[in-house]
Formats: C-alpha cells, sequence, structure tokens
C-alpha cells in the first residue's frame, strides 16, 4: 500500500516518499511532510543548480548553500535562483 502524506509543497494530499532520503532533522520533516512529485521538483532544480553553480558537493559550505535552498524550496515556496536560466514559456 502507497503511504500518502499531505505535501507542504504541493499543498495536496499526494503519494509520499518511500524511505527517508536526506539525513538528519531536515530529513526526517521531508520524509513526513514532502511528496514524491514535490521532490522530484527539488532533484531537477539541484541538478540545476550543481550544474550551473559548480558546486562541489565534498565541500561543507556548498551542502549547506544546497541545503538551504532546498529548505527554502520545499517548504518556504522560494523560487530557485538560476542566473542565466529562462523557463520555456508556454
Amino acid at each position: 500500500m502507497t503511504r500518502t502524506v499531505f505535501c507542504q509543497k504541493l499543498q495536496k494530499e499526494a503519494d509520499g516518499l518511500d524511505f527517508q532520503l536526506y539525513p538528519g532533522d531536515v530529513g526526517e520533516r521531508i520524509f513526513n511532510n514532502i511528496s514524491k512529485e514535490a521532490w522530484a521538483q527539488w532533484q531537477h532544480k539541484q541538478t540545476m543548480l550543481i550544474n550551473e553553480k559548480h558546486l562541489n558537493m565534498m565541500d561543507p559550505e556548498h551542502r549547506g548553500f544546497l541545503e538551504e535552498q532546498m529548505v527554502g524550496f520545499l517548504f518556504e515556496n522560494k523560487d530557485v535562483e538560476i542566473e542565466g536560466y529562462k523557463p520555456v514559456e508556454k
């Protein structure tokens, strides 16, 4: 049976993550309050951030920056600013 959560990002009931994907208290908060759909949206933004800003995941400062962006995106409804990126207009 699929686990459902009330997704804080999407503001609706949706399929929850299968297991905790991120460590610590932040990871627990994500597991309990973020849907698979919202997590996939974050993964897309995360990849863009890592590539465009040339982040090194071995650098604690870069990991801290990425976590700050993740929390803002998932819980504070902040959009991720990626210099030079313009979304395709529909």
